[in-house]
C-alpha cells in the first residue's frame, strides 16, 4: 500500500500491551508492503505520533497507564494529529464500548482474535478515505476560510489554519475548549440546528459566532466560525472599497440582487438618487454595469467570510 504519486510506504502505528497482538499484527503488516510503528501504551503513542506522524492508527482499548478511548480523545484534541484515523481493536463485544470507541474519535473497530484478510481491508479503506479528506482539507485551507470540523459530542476534530489562528485571538485554549466551547456545541447540536443557523459562543472576551454549513456523511459536522468584530456588509464594502456609508449601502443591497426601486425603498431615497450613487461607485470599482459591480462586492464579503 502506497500513497499515490509517492514512493514512501504507508506508516501504520500499533499500539498493544499484547507482544502476541503485536507480532501477529506486525507479521501481517509487513507482508502487505506497510511500514510499522509500536507502541505499547497510550502516553508511548502520543509521543510517537508527534515525532513520526502514522498514516494510521490501531488502537488496542483496553491498556494500562492510559486506555484506548482516552489516547484516542488526545490524538483529536491535537490539531496536528486530529485527522490520523484510528481503528479500535477489541476483545469487547458490548455495543456501549463499541460506542464509546465510535465518539472518541475512532473511525472503525476489529473485534479480536484479529481476522488478516479483515484487517488489511479495514486499512485500505480507512488509508483512502484519509487521503481524500487530506485533499479536500488542502483545498479548504488554500481557500483561507474559517472553517472546522465537529463531532456530535462538540469535539474539534479539524480546522483550516484561519480558524486556528482566530481561535488563538479569541484566547481559546484547550482547557477553555474542554470547559466551555465543547459543551456549548455538544448542547446546540443536540437540537439538531438546520444549515445556516448560527451560534454565538459565550463566555469569551471576544465575539464569535459558528454557523452550522452541513451535516458530513461520517457524522461530523462543518461549521464557519465568524469574527464578530470584524466588519460585514456595507461596512465591509465601505472600508476596503473606500465608498462613502450611503455609496456602501446602495452596493451591499444591489449585491443582495435588489432593485433600484426596492433599494430605493429600503434606504428612503429616491431611485434617481440611487443611480446617482451607481454613477459614483462603477468608476471607483473600475467597472461599467450593475453586474460587474454586485460581483465585485459579492467575492469581496466571500472572501472574509
Amino acid at each position: 500500500m502506497r500513497e499515490s504519486g509517492s514512493d514512501r510506504n504507508d506508516v501504520v502505528l500499533v499500539v498493544d500491551d499484547s507482544p502476541n497482538a503485536l507480532s501477529l499484527i506486525n507479521d501481517v503488516l509487513e507482508g502487505a508492503g506497510l511500514d510499522i510503528l509500536v507502541a505499547l501504551e497510550g502516553r508511548q503513542a502520543l509521543t510517537i505520533c508527534k515525532r513520526i506522524r502514522p498514516d494510521i492508527i490501531l488502537m488496542d482499548a483496553v491498556m494500562p497507564v492510559m486506555d484506548g478511548f482516552d489516547t484516542c480523545r488526545m490524538l483529536k484534541a491535537d490539531p496536528d494529529l486530529a485527522t490520523i484515523p484510528v481503528v479500535f481493536m477489541t476483545g469487547l463485544t458490548d455495543t456501549d464500548d463499541i460506542v464509546r470507541g465510535l465518539d472518541c474519535g475512532g473511525v472503525d473497530y476489529l473485534t479480536k482474535p484479529i481476522s488478516p484478510n479483515e484487517l488489511l481491508a479495514r486499512i485500505r479503506v480507512h488509508l483512502g478515505n484519509a487521503r481524500q479528506t487530506s485533499s479536500v482539507h488542502s483545498a479548504l485551507d488554500s481557500t483561507g476560510q474559517h472553517l472546522l470540523t465537529v463531532g456530535r459530542e462538540g469535539l474539534l476534530r479539524w480546522a483550516t489554519p484561519r480558524a486556528y489562528a482566530l481561535l488563538g485571538r479569541a484566547g481559546v485554549t484547550e482547557q477553555m475548549q474542554e470547559e466551555s466551547l465543547i459543551p456549548q456545541i455538544s448542547h446546540w447540536l443536540s437540537h439538531n440546528p438546520l444549515e445556516q443557523e448560527r451560534m454565538a459562543v459565550k463566555n469569551l472576551d471576544y465575539p464569535l459566532t459558528l454557523k452550522l454549513i452541513g451535516y458530513q456523511s461520517n457524522g461530523d459536522v462543518l461549521m464557519q466560525l465568524i469574527d464578530g468584530n470584524k466588519p460585514t456588509g456595507a461596512e465591509l464594502l465601505r472600508q476596503e472599497l473606500e465608498l462613502t456609508e450611503r455609496e456602501a449601502e446602495v452596493l451591499f443591497w444591489l449585491a443582495n440582487g435588489k432593485t433600484n426601486r426596492d433599494i430605493a425603498e429600503i434606504l428612503e431615497i429616491s431611485p434617481r438618487t440611487i443611480n446617482k450613487h451607481l454613477e459614483q461607485i462603477f468608476p471607483k470599482l473600475g467597472v461599467e454595469n450593475r453586474t460587474a459591480a454586485a460581483g465585485v462586492a459579492l467575492r469581496l464579503i466571500a472572501s472574509h467570510e
